[in-house]
């Protein structure tokens, strides 16, 4: 059975078979554009107004005029009404349209493509492994949420090759970093830390309304800089994404970690249900 799927694109909603983009959108042909991965819940974009926000500093990034937010705003209203009430995934994608083979722009109009489909928010703990590859926390796609993902790709299917979940990453300077879709938090003497957006890390849109609701909550979490062995040296760690929330870590390269959720864990997933079940733009 095909899984649903809702689409607007450039203009309206259309028909996912027949859907296309031209042959030469530099999207495709050298993944020039930025995204969006939103959850949707009850027919609404959770967060809406942070997504949105980072989209336009990741187009700022790249260089890119970002899309007119009445528009886009429009046609989220658009594929979330469709989709309808029940859980699932929003999409926004943004390229810089068709373009010469090359990594010349030309001076086509930007492709938006606005997308709806299922998804399963992933709370079960997970095993992850630390991959051979660094993030580059000077390169200059740092902090945006590009197209530019075959790193990533290459390192989440070595982490499933091995039966985990999630691939982590550390950055140049061997500090631990982020997974390939996904923040991370490591019990650390009694403490929950993160590390810090000079990591490399995305500022992920989860990792913060987790660290605010946090601090609101008199139960802070500390962004600093840790050597990326305290991962698999931590009493307990968990991810955080737009399709985990807050997700225990069981295993690092295979070796368990003494709690899947800890009671740090556990305290962050209480104030996360407590500040954010039924929000829908904090």
């Amino acid at each position: 059975m095909t899984d649903p799927v809702v689409l607007w694109l450039d203009g309206g909603l259309v028909d996912p078979a027949a859907a296309a983009v031209a042959w030469n959108d530099h999207g495709l042909t050298v993944g020039d554009g930025v995204f969006e991965t939103i959850e949707l819940r009850g027919g609404a974009a959770f967060a809406l107004t942070r997504h949105l926000d980072r989209l336009e500093r990741s187009c700022h990034g790249l260089g890119l005029d970002p899309p007119d937010r009445t528009r886009l705003s429009g046609a989220v209203d658009a594929v979330s009404s469709a989709w309808g009430p029940s859980g699932g995934r929003l999409r926004i994608t943004v390229t810089s349209g068709a373009g010469p083979m090359g990594s010349e722009r030309g001076d086509a109009a930007p492709t938006l493509i606005v997308s709806a489909t299922s998804m399963t928010v992933q709370r079960d703990p997970t095993a992850v492994v630390v991959v051979p590859f660094t993030r580059n926390e000077n390169g200059a796609l740092t902090g945006l949420k590009t197209k530019s993902y075959a790193e990533n790709v290459v390192a989440l299917r070595l982490a499933r090759a091995v039966g985990a979940g999630e691939a982590v990453l550390a950055n140049t300077a061997g500090e631990l970093c982020e997974g390939t879709g996904s923040n991370v938090f490591v019990g650390h003497d009694g403490v929950l830390v993160t590390p810090p957006l000079s990591s490399g890390c995305l500022a992920g849109v989860t990792r913060a309304l987790l660290l605010e609701a946090m601090a609101a909550a008199g139960q802070p979490a500390v962004e600093a800089a840790l050597p990326v062995g305290a991962l698999a040296g931590a009493a307990e760690a968990f991810l955080v994404s737009t399709g985990r929330h807050v997700q225990p870590i069981s295993h690092v390269d295979g070796v368990a970690l003494p709690a899947a959720p800890g009671p740090l864990t556990e305290r962050a997933a209480r104030i996360w249900a407590r500040a954010y079940a039924d929000a829908v733009d904090p």
